[in-house]
């Protein structure tokens, strides 16, 4: 008897105690809710390829800029990203789009991310959101996925001018690809 007058106690000495600490802040009332979208949602993945700004993104559009991109990123000219350039890579993009950023990965894990891989989640997006299949995403497509509206001929959203993917300057490693890209 003595024992579960012990437990007993023991167990309401502990909800006591547990009851004083705060909720998380995403419990708390007057916390505000985040807004997973505020760099654009899903759709700001395809944003950064729309190279005429003209708020359309097409398919030739988007297998230019990923080319472009993959270049950059291959500092060592050898159509692979190693374990090394690919955590850049995905630091980069954490830094940028936080809840919306999509890593790159190995998806085959033998030590070499090629272009089929790191074009993988672009590509599969776009044949998502070209509910038409006319192999262009255009604004109320965009808008559907999560972007917010923007004016023709502007920059998309947290983005700076220049090729695609919003890069200034020569690509990390300092060399530019032949020619503009593959």
């Amino acid at each position: 008897m003595r024992l579960i007058c012990l437990v007993l106690s023991s167990a309401v000495l502990l909800a006591a105690c547990s009851g004083r600490q705060q909720p998380p802040p995403w419990m708390r009332a007057t916390e505000k809710p985040r807004d997973e979208n505020y760099h654009g949602g899903n759709a700001a993945l395809l944003l950064k390829y729309d190279a005429n700004r003209d708020g359309t993104v097409t398919r030739d559009e988007l297998i230019r800029g990923l080319r472009a991109e993959f270049a950059a990123h291959d500092t060592n000219r050898n159509a692979c990203l190693d374990a090394d350039q690919a955590g850049q890579i995905n630091q980069a993009r954490v830094d940028a789009d936080q809840s919306t950023a999509t890593p790159v990965v190995d998806w085959n894990q033998d030590g070499c991310i090629d272009y089929t891989e790191f074009s993988a989640a672009p590509y599969s997006l776009f044949d998502q959101l070209d509910v038409n299949h006319d192999a262009k995403i255009d604004p109320k497509e965009l808008q559907r996925a999560g972007a917010r509206p923007r004016q023709p001929g502007t920059a998309p959203p947290e983005q700076d001018e220049g090729e695609p993917g919003g890069r200034r300057g020569p690509p990390p490693g300092g060399r530019l690809p032949p020619n503009g890209g593959p």
